[in-house]
């Protein structure tokens, strides 16, 4: 109930009803707006008062259409990108399923009750495979901060246990130069540096724990190899799939036409073709050498690497142990 003097409210109360009981197909009669004032604000009202609001709020440069009834055609999110958003909380590994859940509450705010009919299935998905951190999000806002200040941070670098519970790689507490975050399959990663060596590092946010801005300045990118002319973000993330931390190698591999596609998904355009015939391509890329063996070993079927010799020796290393192993 809204007290005596709520009738300056009166044009928000109306766009709050519009943005939930209205979209581009669906609008409300006076009437209807009438009802719900009183319903859920306890707002007497009187048509005119309901046509002068939403006039005044359209001279405000909200999108309300009067046509055929009163319907708000455009909010700040459409459908499609709230439904984006949506799902990528739902699919992120690195919030709580508590946190996710208040997430997509506050994003479904923004739609309408149409909007929202289309979506309540979601409530019924499955239990993901979710951090146990609880401390993530607030590690994540610590950052944000911290990166936007330019300052250094301090946090407990963890391994998950076969406790399911979270053990500090070591006792004293990381100190990084923080630089980007970003996300990658289904996890928050920080982009930064160590701040004892000069090379780049890579740390899962979920791993993180008391998470602390420090006062001191993060060292400049250019005295980070690999970041002396900043940081390509595209580059940066299509050279490290995995985030392993380590130099890039230019990698040439073969394998068949129809693995293009799949294959330049991961690489994007940093993906070049060598050699092209209707049964074989040559490709090469510059990718972090940890992360291509891995690779590598994934689409072995269908992928052969031809250089650097090291990368190639390492594979058959790895699958002369993996014949050893399936074969005892």
């Amino acid at each position: 109930m809204y007290g005596t003097g709520s009738k300056k409210m009166l044009n928000m109360l109306i766009l709050e009803i519009l943005r939930k009981y209205s979209d581009e197909n669906h609008s409300l009669t006076q009437q209807e707006i009438l009802r719900l004032l009183e319903a859920h604000y306890g707002m007497p009202c009187d048509r005119r008062s309901v046509k002068a609001n939403v006039l005044a709020l359209k001279e405000l440069g909200y999108d309300i259409d009067m046509d055929d009834g009163y319907r708000l055609l455009s909010r700040e999110f459409d459908d499609a990108e709230l439904r984006i958003l949506i799902d990528s909380v739902l699919f992120s590994k690195s919030i709580s399923t508590r946190q996710a859940k208040n997430l997509v509450n506050k994003l479904q705010t923004l739609g309408s009750k149409y909007f929202n009919a289309k979506v309540s299935h979601i409530s019924n998905l499955p239990e993901l495979d979710r951090t146990i951190n609880k401390q993530a999000m607030y590690g994540l806002g610590t950052l944000n901060d911290a990166i936007a200040a330019k300052h250094k941070v301090s946090f407990v670098y963890n391994d998950i246990g076969t406790d399911l519970k979270l053990h500090p790689r070591k006792q004293e507490a990381y100190i990084v130069n923080p630089y980007q975050i970003v996300a990658t399959n289904g996890r928050f990663y920080l982009i930064g540096n160590y701040d004892k060596y000069d090379n780049v590092s890579h740390y899962r946010i979920d791993k993180m724990s008391d998470v602390k801005e420090l006062d001191s300045n993060v060292k400049p990118m250019k005295s980070v190899k690999g970041l002396e002319h900043g940081l390509n973000l595209p580059k940066h993330m299509a050279e490290h799939i995995y985030m392993f931390s380590g130099e890039s190698v230019n990698v040439k591999m073969e394998t068949t036409p129809d693995m293009y596609p799949e294959i330049s998904d991961w690489f994007g355009k940093g993906l070049k073709v060598v050699e092209e015939t209707d049964k074989k391509l040559i490709l090469r890329v510059s990718c972090n050498e940890a992360a291509m063996r891995y690779w590598a070993l994934q689409y072995g079927p269908s992928v052969e690497i031809l250089e650097p010799e090291s990368l190639r020796n390492q594979i058959i290393a790895d699958m002369q142990d993996m014949m050893r192993r399936y074969s005892d």
